[in-house]
């Protein structure tokens, strides 16, 4: 018999394709997709609540949440920065208190820059315990990551009571810090006059896209401009030079990074560190714009949500802004007008999920598109049947979406492949 007729057929198997990326010209068909979204919403919910219409789109509810998104962006970022060189980082709360308590703190002694240096310090600082833990030490990344955030919570609260607790006569407690000097807001002059304007016909689609533009262009913080740039930096930083793929490698094989000669102790500290600055700097984000203060509990689980950020967007900064973007949209949206809003959310998601059920039976995924029709379902009987949402639900409505978001990404995640296991320096060699 010849060795051509004895070949396994799973020899020449084809491989499975691997996801394939979103083109340009697709994303921008999305967004645009999502626009006429918006504004079918919002037309249809104008006539049953008002308030709710205008809020979904309106220039005041996008300047919300992108002050909502920057720190869970920030957050998420770190933690792509970590888990990209294979360190798995929940510590990330931690480090966001870190960055509130010390950015408030050193913001009120001096001036607002330097507490901004300061959080970013702090937070750099739980990155670096992180580091040492798991990377010299090869403790759990896990419970690694929980004890920075016991540790960071505790710590904070002790320091409060001491630094802050004497300053009653300026405005201190136990709990919160004296207020700390604004950080500079910008607006586009011109433009930003002419879009509210337009915002205010009210015109079907055009005056919803005047509204969400308007909201990118006024009142923006400084650290908001600096966030943005660090998405685009950080893409340019782990996907176009050399010292990013070297540190990507220690994520995917760091046995064979070490034996092209990549330091890789040396590229997880960096990372793991680089982490915590980021994360640091979400968390003075959250003290120094958002509220002007430093008050203990004030990240309400914002690490942990900058992580769900970043899986949804795959481990890549493109994703992360958009999952970051969209939670800080709910976030917002619960905050500003409460039940009502949140009630039009429900309309807005049922369509969505019909539409993502429409897409799942062209794959012909027909149970996954069943189990999408009915939750649909079941929001546009929820929908039609009341007028708002219980405040239980409301205040829990960006964990609802994040969790909702979370299962229909799951199927298309690609973590590095060594992220989280142990790695001793020498295998490579």
């Amino acid at each position: 018999m010849s060795a051509t007729a004895t070949t396994p057929k799973s020899a020449t198997s084809v491989r499975p394709e691997a996801p394939r990326r979103l083109s340009f010209a697709k994303v921008l068909l999305l967004v645009a997709g999502a626009l006429v979204l918006l504004s079918v919403v919002s037309a249809l919910v104008s006539a049953k609540d008002q308030n709710a219409f205008y809020s979904i789109t309106s220039s005041g509810q996008v300047t919300a949440a992108l002050s909502m998104a920057v720190p869970i962006g920030l957050a998420g970022l770190g933690g792509l920065w970590a888990e990209r060189a294979g360190v798995v980082n929940i510590g990330l709360e931690g480090m966001m208190i870190l960055g509130t308590f010390f950015g408030a703190w050193a913001g009120y002694q001096t001036s607002p820059w330097v507490g901004v240096l300061a959080g970013v310090l702090g937070g750099a600082v739980g990155g670096l315990v992180h580091a040492i833990a798991t990377v010299t030490f090869g403790v759990d990344h896990i419970i690694s990551g929980v004890a920075i955030n016991i540790l960071a919570l505790g710590a904070t609260s002790y320091l409060a009571k001491r630094w802050f607790g004497p300053l009653e006569e300026e405005g201190g407690s136990p709990r919160q810090s004296p207020k700390v000097d604004d950080i500079q807001d910008f607006t586009v002059p011109g433009l930003s006059d002419w879009l509210a304007d337009v915002e205010k016909h009210h015109w079907f689609f055009v005056s919803d896209v005047a509204g969400l533009l308007g909201g990118l262009v006024t009142d923006i913080s400084a650290l908001t401009l600096v966030a943005i740039a660090l998405v685009v930096g950080t893409f340019f930083v782990l996907w176009k030079t050399s010292f990013g793929l070297r540190l990507r490698s220690c994520g995917e094989n760091p046995t064979a990074a070490e034996s092209l000669g990549v330091n890789v102790y040396l590229y997880k500290y960096a990372a793991v560190v680089t982490s915590g600055a980021l994360a640091g700097l979400g968390g003075v984000f959250l003290a120094m714009v958002r509220s002007h203060i430093y008050n203990e509990g004030q990240t309400g689980g914002r690490g942990f949500i900058g992580l769900a950020a970043m899986l949804f967007g795959n481990w890549r900064p493109g994703g992360l802004a958009m999952g970051a973007g969209l939670f800080g949209y709910t976030d917002a949206l619960q905050l500003r007008n409460g039940g009502p809003t949140v009630h039009a959310l429900l309309l807005l998601a049922a369509i969505g999920l019909a539409l993502f059920a429409a897409w799942k039976v062209y794959r012909k995924a027909m149970v996954a598109a069943a189990v999408n029709a009915g939750v649909a379902a079941v929001l546009v009987v929820w929908y039609a049947l009341t007028d708002t949402v219980p405040n239980e639900l409301v205040s829990a409505t960006p964990y609802l979406v994040t969790l909702l978001v979370m299962a229909l990404a799951a199927q298309r995640l690609r973590m590095p492949k060594a992220i989280g296991r142990p790695y001793r320096k020498g295998q490579g060699k």
